[in-house]
């Protein structure tokens, strides 16, 4: 409520009370339904092009190799293990861009600091905190690796078996690349994101605007999603183990490096079709989230 002085001729000045515009809230569910969203839309679209990914980080073999093992399992296998990165992916989309939001906006609007030291530390938080629901990428690993078929019937089963015979720690197995791509991943998305965003020209047509965030998503994705994907490569191979001593991550980067002949080109094996797919997951995933913000907001 503002105050201010009023004075007309002839009249003492008197204090009148003026309204402000109400505040922004820093909490803005919106954010969190609008990541949710883009996210379920993008994993449903996308789950089969990384089933063939992650055979390739798993197994070191070609494109044509790892369509040729998703072919021989059948259709009934192709969508196995889509609940976990399914719940995991939409929650923790969710997360990435409501943490982002109402960690950035009070650092800029009442901390004052510099807009982009705060994209940073909000991206940074964000990666941060989704890394709690690391237990479902944890089990969506096994259940896409065919050594676990026979083991693991479902998301539930897996669950119940890894808790009970190796305790809930189990879960949590690859935390530390995870915590590595996470973080200044998400820092990296939203600057170059909004960088795009505010230097790209509105377009007046809606399918070039709709094109127009969908390639922006989708070069950003790709780019980013390729720089980090030696970090994928390590996370996926610490994973597939169950049980027994826990590697560090330089001792596990190691065994990596030696596994595949010691040659760099040999861990980015799978990195073009990992990049396809980021290019389309996160073009996909920009363009839901652009459109459901038009819808909540």
């Amino acid at each position: 409520m503002a105050i201010v002085r009023a004075e007309t001729a002839g009249v003492p000045p008197t204090l009148t009370s003026v309204s402000n515009p109400p505040a922004v809230p820093i909490f803005c569910w919106r954010e969190f339904a609008c990541g949710w969203g883009a996210a379920f839309v993008n994993i449903t679209v996308t789950y089969p092009i990384y089933k063939m990914i992650f055979r390739q980080m798993l197994h070191g073999v070609q494109l044509t190799q790892a369509f040729g093992q998703l072919r021989s399992e059948g259709m009934m296998y192709l969508y196995r293990g889509i609940f976990p990165p399914l719940a995991q992916k939409s929650i923790s989309l969710s997360l990435m861009f409501g943490v982002y939001d109402s960690t950035r906006r009070p650092l800029v609007e009442y901390c004052h600091v510099n807009p982009y030291t705060a994209k940073t530390v909000a991206g940074m938080a964000a990666g941060t905190v989704e890394a709690v629901l690391m237990p479902f990428e944890r089990v969506q690993t096994l259940l896409a690796d065919a050594t676990y078929h026979q083991k693991y019937r479902n998301t539930h089963h897996a669950f119940k078996i890894i808790i009970l015979e190796n305790g809930f720690k189990e879960l949590y197995r690859g935390l530390v690349p995870i915590l590595w791509r996470n973080g200044p991943s998400n820092a990296m998305f939203f600057v170059l994101r909004e960088e795009a965003s505010s230097r790209l020209p509105k377009r007046d047509s809606m399918i070039s605007q709709r094109t127009q965030e969908f390639v922006a998503g989708a070069c950003i994705g790709a780019f980013i999603s390729s720089l980090f994907y030696p970090l994928n490569v390590l996370k996926v191979t610490m994973q597939c183990r169950v049980g027994g001593p826990y590697d560090g991550m330089w001792t596990a980067m190691l065994k990596v490096y030696n596994n595949r002949d010691r040659k760099l080109r040999n861990v980015y094996k799978g990195v073009s079709m990992n990049c396809t797919r980021a290019f389309f997951s996160w073009g996909i995933m920009n363009t839901a989230y652009e459109q459901l913000k038009k819808v909540f907001y």
